[in-house]
């Protein structure tokens, strides 16, 4: 278990379709071909010996490696020293483009940038998840790995007069190559599926051309961001990010890019999030929106109109939570038991049994990133209202109805507090755009509707001895979905009542600083195991305490959390006591959040008056909720 890389030690490049996780020693260990939710070529975060990996790495001594992206870009830079010389390892893939295609380019340069440097590369796909078998052929400038389904086509870069370089050794369906290079020497591979032709050489013009292609698509794509506050690095970052999860073709945005990667190692809570939630709407819309990305943000309402427009959901409701990059469902669940797991967390599992739950959360989150869409300049045609008007009439009869809730809990359907919470957003935003555009709908039983949430929520929600929202009605357990009903105004952010909820959010949930989404002993999810702090909750907890003036305290666990990042500023789901990242990675929902709690919290620095209040040892002294709203 200990050749495991850990999974902070990835960085992500991809093509607008699909996308590959390059740890710091040069493997490529996770690849699906050709979407993100198609099987997978490359596995071996999941099963070092049957996962499959393309693997490029510096031989020798004492070899130190470090990563980072070129600047402004998503292409990848590995570089190796040893005492006798210094490489770098180039990774990157040509975007693909809007129309669905089943060619994709992975493309490695190595080069020696000083001194001498020996790299060995191994290529051993493993496809379908390590369940089909391949033929190898190597020709002179390449060689093709093929199956009935999916061919991979590999391409030497080099000129037609370059000293060979490369030794070649055949193992069985594998390949291994090695390079003795010296400064100034460049070399490379293309392996390219669903190829035109046979393997070829390709000159250094051709891929220097590819290389400068790639570095302009991604500097104009990032140009377009209007922000200027603070900690724009960090976000442009997340900004790229987030950019490489999304299929262009359809404009959806997938949770991770990974399957299987555990909350817990050893555990069995591993998922597969490559599929894109209705839940992330609102987070995505806002954060997109929020940086000056429109034509993202309006693909993705376009996605979300297609799924209300069809009102095909499960779960008893019109919409399922969860669907494919291009809008299909069938995400049936399945365990691969010949793979061994990350560390041994099993069982790892494909596609997502809780697709077919019913989470009533969802219907305020469609209505809520259309509505803030449409403020924002993406206009609501007349045929989603009409879909959209059928969604709220359905809730008007269906929205005290019982639900698995936001975390995907496998314990029997509960009265969720954050679901009639977003209940009463479907409502409060379906009356707000009939109101301002004049649209047809049943406004007053909407209105009635909604203050009967209202005041069930004030009511059932409220436990009056924690002095706090609970996570269901009649509990006692507290749940840090809820950080965001202030967030949507379903109360005041400085509200008595929401303050005591944040106290009582600090006193259980918040761990220096990390947040818990809920204590899985005192409220049984129906999952054996623990699991880390989630990293989502962290950031709409810097986001609640901003909006309630808690400005010191939320700029201090706002720096200190993105001191969990990877060396490339990436987050997975899930922090580990000991700071480790867990869960699938790169996790939408975490860079999300983080730049709407950057965005928050920027403005409200902005707005608040020079005076801080400090500690005798310079830390920010918590504010209860007394203190804030006197405030």
């Amino acid at each position: 278990m200990t050749d495991y890389p850990r999974i902070a030690d990835h960085g992500l490049i991809g093509d607008l379709q699909t996308a590959a996780l390059v740890a710091t020693d040069g493997s490529i260990d996770w690849f699906c071909c050709p979407r993100f939710d198609s099987p997978s070529v490359f596995a071996a975060l999941l099963d070092q010996e049957r996962g499959g990996y393309f693997r490029t790495r510096a031989t020798g001594p004492d070899v130190t490696s470090r990563q980072l992206y070129f600047p402004d870009t998503a292409i990848l830079i590995t570089r190796f020293m040893t005492e006798e010389g210094v490489g770098e390892v180039v990774d990157f893939m040509p975007p693909a483009g809007k129309q669905p295609t089943a060619n994709h380019r992975i493309v490695r340069i190595m080069r020696c940038v000083r001194g001498r440097i020996a790299f060995e590369v191994d290529i051993a796909p493993r496809f379908d998840y390590g369940r089909k078998e391949h033929e190898l052929q190597v020709v002179e400038p390449g060689a093709i790995f093929a199956t009935e389904d999916l061919s991979l086509t590999l391409h030497v870069v080099r000129e037609p007069g370059d000293e060979r370089l490369a030794q070649v050794r055949v193992d069985g369906g594998d390949l291994h190559i090695d390079y003795e290079m010296s400064a100034g020497q460049t070399r490379g591979l293309v392996l390219e599926s669903a190829a035109d032709g046979p393997p070829r050489e390709i000159g250094v013009a051709e891929f220097t051309a590819m290389f400068d292609d790639a570095t302009a698509f991604w500097r104009d794509w990032l140009s377009q961001s209007t922000y200027t506050g603070r900690w724009r690095e960090m976000l442009q970052r997340s900004a790229i990010t987030l950019k490489l999860m999304t299929y262009a073709p359809s404009g959806a945005l997938v949770a991770a890019p990974t399957a299987g990667l555990p909350e817990q190692i050893g555990g069995e809570r591993n998922w597969d999030y490559r599929y894109t939630w209705v839940r992330d709407a609102s987070f995505s819309v806002y954060a997109l929106l929020g940086l000056g990305f429109t034509e993202e943000a309006a693909d993705f309402c376009r996605w979300l109109r297609d799924r209300v427009q069809e009102k095909a959901g499960g779960g008893g409701g019109p919409l399922n939570i969860m669907y494919r990059v291009d809008g299909s469902s069938d995400l049936t669940e399945e365990s691969l038991e010949h793979l061994e797991g990350y560390r041994g967390s099993r069982p790892v599992r494909i596609g997502n049994g809780a697709s077919d739950q019913r989470q009533m959360d969802i219907y305020g989150e469609a209505l809520d990133s259309i509505y803030f869409a449409d403020q924002h300049g993406i206009d609501l045609d007349l045929q989603t209202w009409a879909a959209l008007r059928g969604i709220v009439d359905w809730l008007t009869e269906n929205w005290d109805l019982p639900g698995e809730g936001i975390w995907e809990t496998r314990g029997g359907q509960k009265d969720f507090t954050y679901g009639r919470v977003m209940s009463w957003v479907a409502f409060d935003r379906a009356i707000r755009l009939a109101a301002e555009r004049g649209l047809p709908g049943s406004v007053g039983l909407w209105v009635t509707t909604r203050d009967a949430i209202h005041n069930q929520l004030m009511h059932r929600g409220w436990n009056e001895k924690l002095g706090a929202f609970v996570q269901h009605y009649g509990d006692t357990v507290l749940d840090s979905s809820m950080l965001r009903m202030a967030t949507v105004g379903a109360i005041g952010p400085t509200d008595p009542m929401w303050l005591s909820t944040l106290d009582a959010m600090d006193a259980e949930l918040v761990v220096d600083s990390l947040v818990y989404r809920y204590d899985p002993a005192a409220s049984p999810d129906g999952l054996a195991g623990d699991e880390g702090t989630f990293s989502l909750c962290t950031f709409n907890y810097v986001d609640a305490l901003a909006r309630a003036g808690r400005l010191d305290e939320a700029r201090l666990i706002f720096e200190k959390m993105l001191t969990y990042a990877n060396h490339v500023g990436l987050f997975s789901e899930e922090i580990g006591l000991t700071g480790q990242q867990l869960g699938n990675f790169p996790q939408a929902f975490t860079h999300l959040a983080l730049i709407d709690a950057a965005i928050t919290l920027d403005a409200a620095l902005d707005r608040a008056k020079s005076t801080h209040r400090y500690t005798a040892a310079g830390i920010p002294a918590p504010h209860r909720a007394a203190d804030a709203a006197a405030t």
